[in-house]
């Protein structure tokens, strides 16, 4: 279940107790008349059924309280309450298929921003990757595969291009454009200057067939994209964070940027390039499927009616 707090100037404050009574997937609610100051109005406070949130939330946006108060919803964690469970079961939905679409926007938008921080993982992973093809450790390629961060604009831009927001496309697409060449340029820099140590040789990153994986595209690579980005974002919805890593591990973005650097390094421009096709196959098919599963849940939640309004 979810904590839903509402700020609420006084004069409205019946109507979104009025709301909440009426959802049988709300519990547990609450009043406190007065108690906010800044905005000044009262809180209301309730637990709500994964599966009414969608319409618990729409319809108290149509109070405008977003503007004139605030609406905020988080995780209860462990709750001990017979009323919880009888709102989960009269729900629309079963909590493991329910869509927040509202958290999952907001998560999409933190997700799609360019920071710092993910430009500093996504080098990571790319020069573990780099280790791992040099190396022939498929060890530190899966360690790779695991620091990578790139499913989270991946998952924001399939968000976007569901739900017709434009910024959130630009911006998820921004970030992508810029991390994974800027990533590669510092991986080609460090290659050199493990060279130069004697550290590493790139003279056979083409010939290390058992990473043949990894830059020889085939129909599995678009496959196994497919398959990725399903289990993604249906991890995403249901906030299953475990199924990310095997997520991560089954898809080869950041190997195959790891390789195309090195390979780029070494002259072996073959490698380069498919390694390159190898990304984009990766990338396109993940986002491929996260919009196919983002839409069959859209159409399910607008055949039953669940489905907030756009903003």
């Amino acid at each position: 279940m979810l904590h839903l707090r509402v700020v609420s100037p006084s004069e409205r404050s019946s109507e979104v107790l009025r709301i909440l009574v009426a959802d049988p997937g709300a519990t547990h609610v609450t009043l406190a008349r007065g108690a906010a100051v800044d905005p000044p109005g009262d809180v209301i406070e309730a637990d709500l059924a994964r599966g009414s949130v969608n319409t618990a939330v729409s319809a108290l946006s149509a109070l405008d309280l977003a503007r004139t108060g605030s609406i905020s919803f988080a995780p209860t964690g462990i709750m001990l309450s017979s009323a919880g469970q009888r709102a989960d079961a009269a729900a629309p939905r079963p909590p493991d298929q329910a869509v927040v679409w509202e958290q999952l926007l907001e998560q999409s938008r933190e997700g799609a921003r360019f920071t710092p921080t993910f430009l500093a993982f996504l080098t990571i992973a790319i020069l573990l990757s780099a280790v791992g093809v040099t190396t022939a450790s498929p060890l530190t390629l899966v360690g790779a595969m695991v620091v990578g961060p790139e499913f989270r604009p991946l998952a924001a831009l399939s968000v976007g291009l569901v739900r017709r927001d434009a910024r959130l496309v630009r911006a998820s697409a921004r970030t992508l454009a810029i991390s994974f060449p800027v990533a590669m340029a510092i991986t080609v820099l460090a290659t050199l200057l493990w060279v130069r140590l004697g550290w590493i040789g790139v003279g056979n990153v083409e010939s290390a067939h058992a990473f043949d994986f990894i830059y020889q595209v085939g129909p599995f690579s678009l496959v196994v994209a497919l398959l990725a980005g399903v289990a993604g974002m249906l991890a995403v919805v249901t906030s299953a964070s475990a199924v990310l890593v095997g997520v991560f591990i089954s898809v080869t973005t950041v190997p195959a940027a790891g390789l195309a650097a090195v390979a780029a390094f070494a002259g072996k421009w073959h490698a380069a390039l498919s390694s390159l096709a190898q990304l984009g196959v990766n990338l396109i098919g993940i986002v491929v499927a996260g919009v196919a599963v983002l839409l069959l849940l859209q159409f399910a939640d607008r055949r039953d009616g669940v489905l907030p309004r756009k903003r």
